[in-house]
């Protein structure tokens, strides 16, 4: 409802409440960033390192070209990532015996080695923060941000 270019208060009440969301959200995601990137940081790699390295390790081998896709990170950043992760020894270039446009990554003995002993701190530390909810709480948050996620692909401006 506007008259003259002016929102009436049950429309300004929701754009407020929808703006408070928003900066919570990001709030809470920074903090909880900050504090998952200094315990990665702490065990020598930076948060794409990282990510890239858990995806191998949780997932097993992975074509270079679907990295990128899977953990939101550019594809012409793959290859930095890549180098600098078996430069470490903590990966390796497997290449496609199918089709030679196709190389994989795959987590070393090293890197396997390395992630199961620094992965269930990440893990404890990850809980640490949740753990001002309830599990009942964390459930109906995963369910909300779901929902929210969900909804805003369907949205075009």
């Amino acid at each position: 409802m506007y008259k003259k270019g002016l929102t009436l208060m049950s429309d300004t009440v929701d754009y407020e409440q929808s703006l408070k969301l928003f900066i919570v959200l990001s709030r809470a995601y920074k903090s909880m960033n900050e504090m998952s990137n200094r315990f990665i940081q702490q065990q020598g790699l930076n948060p794409t390192e990282f990510a890239v390295l858990e995806l191998l390790y949780h997932k097993g081998k992975q074509p270079l070209q679907k990295i990128g896709g899977k953990i939101l990170l550019a594809s012409g950043s793959i290859t930095y990532v890549v180098d600098k992760l078996e430069k470490k020894g903590l990966i390796k270039r497997i290449a496609s015996p199918q089709d030679r446009r196709v190389t994989y990554a795959e987590t070393t003995e090293e890197g396997n080695s390395f992630m199961a002993e620094i992965f269930p701190n990440h893990e404890k530390n990850l809980h640490g923060m949740m753990s001002v909810l309830s599990s009942e709480e964390q459930g109906q948050a995963i369910e909300l941000l779901k929902k929210l996620g969900l909804s805003i692909r369907d949205l075009s401006y």
